[in-house]
């Protein structure tokens, strides 16, 4: 099979651009939640 211009990432130039985004936006949640749970513990 041939790689087409269809598996090229969007936004990105490449699919590692998303992954890098999507952990750093898991770690944001992560150290919110944590906050949010001690300041109303």
């Amino acid at each position: 099979m041939s790689q087409t211009d269809n598996d090229k990432a969007p936004l990105f130039n490449n699919w590692n651009g998303w992954y890098i985004l999507v952990v750093l936006f898991l770690v944001v949640l992560i150290i919110l939640f944590s906050l949010f749970t001690n300041y109303f513990s």
